[in-house]
C-alpha cells in the first residue's frame, strides 16, 4: 500500500509538472514557473507550488479523508466532462482531422451524460465539497484569465497610472505655484535705506544687512535732498556697482526732494507701500534734530 501510494504521489508530481510547464510555455500561466533549478534542472517553482496547494487543501478540509475524496472526485469528473466536450468540439470544427480512433456521437453523449450525473450526485451528496473545489477553481481561473487579458489589463493600469500622474502633476504644479507666489510675496517686500552720502563701505554694509537679516531680495536706497546740487555725485554709480556684486539683491535708487523727518517718512511709507519698520538708516550724528523713537519704528544699523 505504501509503495502504491508513493507511486501515485510521484505520478501526480510528474503529471502536474508536465501540465503546468506546458501551460507556461503556451503563456497560459506565468513564465516564472519555467525557472529551472541549476543543480537538478527541475522546475522547482512548479513542484513547490503544487506542494503548497496540496498542503492548503489539507488545511482547508481539516484533513478529513471524505472531504478530500469528494473534492478529488469533483475535480476528476469535471476533467472527464471537459474531455467529452472537447471531443464534441473536434467533431464539429475539425471533422476532417486524421485520427486513429474515432468515438461515435452516441458514445460521447452517453459518456458526457454519465459523467454529469456522477458529478451532480457528488455535489448533492455534500455541497461542502463544491465550496472547497470552487475556491481553488476560481483562483486558478483568475490566474489563467489574467494571463489571457494581461495586455488589456496592463493598458488599463497604464491609463490609470497616467491619469493619476496627470492629476498629481496638476496638484504639484498648483502647490508649486502657490509656494512660489508666497515666496515672491515675501521677497517682494522692499526694504528702504536712507543714504546720506555715497560712501561705498556704508552702502555695501546696508546691502549686506538686508541679505543677512531680511527675507527679501529688494532694497530701495532713498536720498533726501533740499538742493539738487547736494545729491552725492557718485551715489547712483556706487549703487550700480553694489547691485552688480549681489545678483540676488535688486537695488533701486530714489532721490526725494524734501526735509528728512517723521512727516516725510510717513509720506514715503504710504507712497511706496513699505511699513516704517522696514526702513533703516545709519547712525545719525549729534546734529540730528529728531529722536529715534519719533521716526515711527525706523531701524538703526550701527
Amino acid at each position: 500500500a505504501v509503495l502504491v501510494l508513493s507511486g501515485a504521489v510521484l505520478t501526480s508530481y510528474v503529471g502536474v509538472t508536465g501540465l503546468i510547464r506546458r501551460m507556461a510555455l503556451d503563456r497560459v500561466l506565468p513564465q516564472g514557473f519555467l525557472a529551472e533549478n541549476k543543480w537538478r534542472k527541475t522546475n522547482h517553482w512548479i513542484i513547490l507550488g503544487f506542494f503548497a496547494v496540496c498542503c492548503s487543501i489539507m488545511v482547508a478540509t481539516g484533513g478529513e479523508v471524505g472531504t478530500l475524496a469528494g473534492v478529488y472526485t469533483i475535480s476528476f469528473l469535471s476533467v472527464m466532462a471537459l474531455f467529452a466536450i472537447g471531443n464534441m468540439l473536434l467533431k464539429v470544427s475539425r471533422s476532417r482531422l486524421p485520427r486513429e480512433v474515432r468515438a461515435s456521437w452516441p458514445g460521447v453523449v452517453i459518456g458526457l451524460v454519465a459523467v454529469l450525473l456522477g458529478l451532480a450526485g457528488n455535489v448533492l451528496l455534500d455541497p461542502h465539497y463544491v465550496q472547497v473545489f470552487s475556491i481553488y477553481f476560481l483562483v486558478a481561473a483568475a490566474i489563467v484569465g489574467i494571463m489571457f487579458l494581461r495586455v488589456q489589463l496592463l493598458r488599463v493600469v497604464l491609463f490609470v497610472v497616467g491619469s493619476v500622474a496627470d492629476q498629481m502633476n496638476n496638484i504639484n504644479e498648483g502647490v508649486r505655484g502657490w509656494v512660489r507666489k508666497i515666496i515672491e510675496a515675501i521677497n517682494s517686500q522692499s526694504m528702504i535705506y536712507f543714504a546720506k552720502g555715497d560712501d561705498v563701505a556704508e552702502l555695501n554694509r546696508a546691502a549686506l544687512y538686508v541679505l543677512e537679516n531680511e527675507q527679501t531680495n529688494r532694497l530701495t536706497v532713498v536720498h533726501v535732498y533740499e538742493d539738487e546740487d547736494s545729491i552725492p555725485q557718485h551715489l547712483a554709480e556706487h549703487l550700480h556697482v553694489i547691485d552688480q556684486q549681489y545678483p540676488n539683491l535688486r537695488i533701486d535708487f530714489v532721490a526725494v526732494k524734501g526735509c528728512f523727518g517723521p512727516d516725510l517718512i510717513e509720506a514715503l511709507s504710504d507712497r511706496l507701500g513699505v511699513p516704517k519698520n522696514y526702513m533703516f538708516l545709519g547712525t545719525p550724528g549729534d546734529r540730528f534734530p529728531y529722536r529715534i523713537e519719533k521716526l515711527g519704528g525706523v531701524r538703526l544699523i550701527l
